[in-house]
C-alpha cells in the first residue's frame, strides 16, 4: 500500500517513537575495554512493573553476562520512568554484544564491541598532552612566534610537531555537534563518548548529576588493573573539566565539591594545579566549600606532600620521600605564560610563584617515575582554550609554546628509553584562522586597514632574550592576525592587550543580552563590531573541526587517519595491557 506524504511521516514517526521507547545505556556502538567496569541501565518509560518487561545481552540474563545482580526501580526519581540497573558490570571475554530490551510490545536493541589488548603491554609509561581548544592555527601561530618564520621557512620546529605519528580526531558528542571540555575529555578517559558537561557518565534521566551511570576513568583503570602511578597536571582549577576526566563521574561539570572528593578516592600519586577554596572546609576565609571536610588536611594525612609556590614544588620535587604530591598555585587558574613572564598582569601580584607548566611536568615526572610498575600522566594547557573564549591572541599563542615547552621536557625524559607513549591532542576546536598580519606601517587607523592580507602579509618579527622560546615582547609593529569565527558584540583595536585579559563583552541592561564592553571601545582606532553569536553569548565559542593528534612512542603507530575522540582511550588501553 502507498501512503501519502502526511501518513508516511506519521508513521515514521512512531518507528522512531517505537525504536527510541527504551534508553540502554551504554548507547549503540559503544565500545567497552574487555574487563572494565560500567553501568549498565535501561530506561522504560510509563514506568511498567518488572513483570513487564524484558532484558537480555546476547539472548542471555543482563546478570549472567554482565557479572552482577540487577535491581529494578519502579517510577525512578518521580519521573514516570522504570530503570533496570545493573552497577560495576565487566564483560571479560571480547566481541560482539546485542542488547535489548522490550516492554509493552515495544522494542529496542544496541550493539556493543568489547575489545581486548591481545598484544599485552607495550608501553610503561603513557604521557597524554590535551592542549585544551588548541586548533591548527594555533599550533602554526606559535610556531611563527617561537621559531620565526623567514622567506616561508621556519626557523625550527615545535616539540609537538615533531612526532612520527598523527591523526585527525573528530569531537562531537552523543548529544550535539559541537562539544565543550567535560565530555571531550570523557572520551579521552573512558573510551565513551558522552554529552555537553558530563564526566564519565552516559546522560541518562536521573534527578541527581551523581546518580547517571558510570563508566570507568582512566585514573581509575590504572591503579586497578595496572597498578600504575597516577598524574594529574593543569594550569586551570584542579576540578575543571580536563583535569576532571581522569577521575570524575558527574552528569554536571560544575560540581567542585564532589570531584575534589572524587580525586581523594582515586588518589592520583600527583595533583597539581589551581582551585584551593574547594579543598578548605566551610569555616575557612575564602572557602567554597559547603561542608566542614578539610580535604588539605585529609591528602597531607593520605601522605601527601602538600606545595603552594613554584619554590616548595621544586624542592618537593628533589626530596628522596616525595611519592605523593599535592600542588594548589592559585585561587583560580595560574596565570597564563604571558602575564607571569612579560606582562606581569592577572593574579601575578597575588601569587608572585606560580609554576610554569614545563616545571610542573618534570616535577611530576620526578615523583611518577619512581613508581616501579610506570605511570600515566595527564598534563593540561587549559588557558590556551580560556584565551580563546576571550578572543585574546597573544595569550593562548603564548600558552600553546608553554605546552610546547612541557612536550619537550617529556620528550627528554621519554628519550632515555624506549618505553614512553606521549600522545598531544586537543580536546576540541575553536574557530579561529591566521588571515594574514596586522602592519602598523600601513595607511590608516582602524584594523582593516591595518591588516594586511596576500602579498600584503608581510612576516611579523618578535624580540626575544637568548634562546628563549618566548618573544619579549608581543607589543611589535607587525603581529599575527589571529581571526575568530564565532564572537560577541565587541570593540577591537586588534592590538595586544597588556593591562589584562580581554573582556569581549559585558552583560546590558537587558536580561541575557550581553554588550560591548565600552571599556575597549575607548581605544585609539578600535571599531564596534556585531556579534555573530547568540545575544547571550559574552564570549566566542568552540567550533565542530577535527583536531590534530600527534604521538611517538610504543603504541603510537596505531594514530593514522581519522578517528573518533574515543579512539584515543582505546590506544592507550592496548598499549598498557589493560584488556589482557
Amino acid at each position: 500500500m502507498r501512503l501519502s506524504g502526511f501518513a508516511a511521516a506519521v508513521f515514521a514517526m512512531g518507528a522512531a517513537f517505537a525504536a527510541q521507547a527504551q534508553t540502554i545505556y551504554p548507547l549503540n556502538r559503544a565500545e567497552i575495554l574487555s574487563g572494565s567496569k560500567f553501568d549498565f541501565k535501561v530506561e522504560f518509560p510509563g514506568a511498567p512493573a518488572e513483570a513487564d518487561i524484558k532484558v537480555t545481552v546476547n539472548g542471555k540474563s543482563p546478570a549472567q553476562v554482565l557479572g552482577a545482580t540487577a535491581k529494578f526501580i519502579r517510577n525512578e526519581d518521580g519521573l514516570n520512568q522504570s530503570a533496570f540497573w545493573i552497577r560495576d558490570a565487566s564483560i571479560a571475554a571480547p566481541g560482539q554484544y546485542t542488547i535489548e530490551a522490550t516492554s509493552g510490545g515495544k522494542s529496542a536493541q544496541v550493539r556493543w564491541e568489547v575489545f581486548g589488548t591481545p598484544k599485552g603491554r607495550v608501553a610503561r609509561n603513557v604521557i597524554l598532552f590535551v592542549g585544551d581548544g588548541m586548533s591548527v592555527a594555533h599550533r602554526t601561530a606559535a610556531r611563527i612566534m617561537s621559531k620565526g618564520l623567514v622567506e616561508g621557512r621556519y626557523g625550527g620546529e615545535l616539540a609537538i610537531d615533531d612526532m612520527p605519528h598523527m591523526a585527525l580526531v573528530s569531537t562531537s558528542g552523543t548529544d550535539s555537534v559541537v562539544t565543550d571540555s567535560a565530555n571531550s575529555m570523557s572520551a579521552y578517559t573512558t573510551g565513551h563518548k558522552s554529552c555537553v558537561n558530563a564526566l564519565g557518565v552516559y546522560c541518562a534521566n536521573n534527578a541527581r548529576s551523581l546518580d547517571h551511570p558510570k563508566v570507568e576513568t582512566l585514573g581509575e583503570l590504572a591503579k586497578r588493573k595496572g597498578k600504575l602511578a597516577v598524574g594529574v597536571v593543569t594550569n586551570t582549577e584542579i576540578e575543571d573539566a580536563t583535569p576532571a576526566g581522569m577521575v570524575a563521574h558527574t552528569r554536571r561539570r560544575a560540581d567542585y565539591n564532589d570531584i575534589v572528593g572524587m580525586f581523594y578516592a582515586v588518589k592520583p600519586e600527583v595533583i597539581m594545579g589551581g582551585g584551593s577554596p574547594n579543598f578548605l572546609p566551610k569555616s575557612v576565609n575564602g572557602t567554597k566549600r559547603t561542608d566542614d571536610i578539610d580535604y588539605l588536611k585529609k591528602f597531607q594525612e593520605a601522605g601527601y606532600t602538600f606545595v603552594s609556590t613554584a619554590t616548595e614544588m621544586k624542592a618537593a620535587a628533589g626530596a628522596a620521600g616525595t611519592t605523593k604530591l599535592l600542588g594548589l598555585f592559585n585561587t583560580g587558574n595560574i596565570d597564563g605564560a604571558l602575564d607571569r613572564r612579560v606582562l606581569k598582569k592577572g593574579t601575578v601580584d597575588r601569587f608572585p610563584d606560580q609554576p610554569d607548566l614545563p616545571d610542573q611536568v618534570q616535577t611530576a615526572l620526578n615523583v611518577l617515575s619512581k613508581n616501579p610498575n610506570g605511570f600515566v600522566l595527564m598534563v593540561e594547557s587549559g588557558r590556551i582554550d580560556k584565551y580563546s573564549h576571550s578572543m585574546d591572541p597573544e595569550r593562548a599563542i603564548f600558552d600553546t609554546i608553554m605546552l610546547d615547552e612541557a612536550v619537550r621536557v617529556a620528550k627528554t625524559f621519554a628519550a632515555k628509553k624506549n618505553d614512553t607513549l606521549i600522545i598531544v591532542v586537543p580536546d576540541h576546536a575553536h574557530a579561529v584562522s591566521i588571515i594574514g598580519t596586522y602592519d602598523d606601517a600601513l595607511a590608516g587607523t582602524t584594523p582593516r586597514e591595518k591588516l594586511g592580507i596576500y602579498d600584503k602579509s608581510a612576516f611579523p618579527v618578535f624580540p626575544r632574550d637568548g634562546n628563549s622560546p618566548y618573544p619579549s615582547s608581543v607589543d611589535v609593529p607587525r603581529r599575527i592576525a589571529l581571526a575568530f569565527g564565532s564572537y560577541p558584540d565587541h570593540c577591537t583595536d586588534n592590538r595586544p592587550y597588556l593591562d589584562g585579559e580581554f573582556v569581549p563583552a559585558i552583560p546590558g541592561n537587558e536580561k541575557n543580552v550581553m554588550i560591548a564592553n565600552p571599556k575597549n571601545c575607548d581605544r585609539p582606532g578600535a571599531v564596534r563590531i556585531t556579534g555573530n553569536l547568540p545575544a547571550s553569548a559574552a564570549q566566542a565559542v568552540h567550533a565542530a573541526d577535527d583536531v590534530i593528534l600527534t604521538a611517538m612512542g610504543p603504541g603510537s603507530e596505531a594514530f593514522r587517519g581519522r578517528i573518533d575522540n574515543t579512539r584515543v582511550f582505546r590506544v592507550i588501553a592496548t598499549a598498557l595491557g589493560f584488556g589482557k
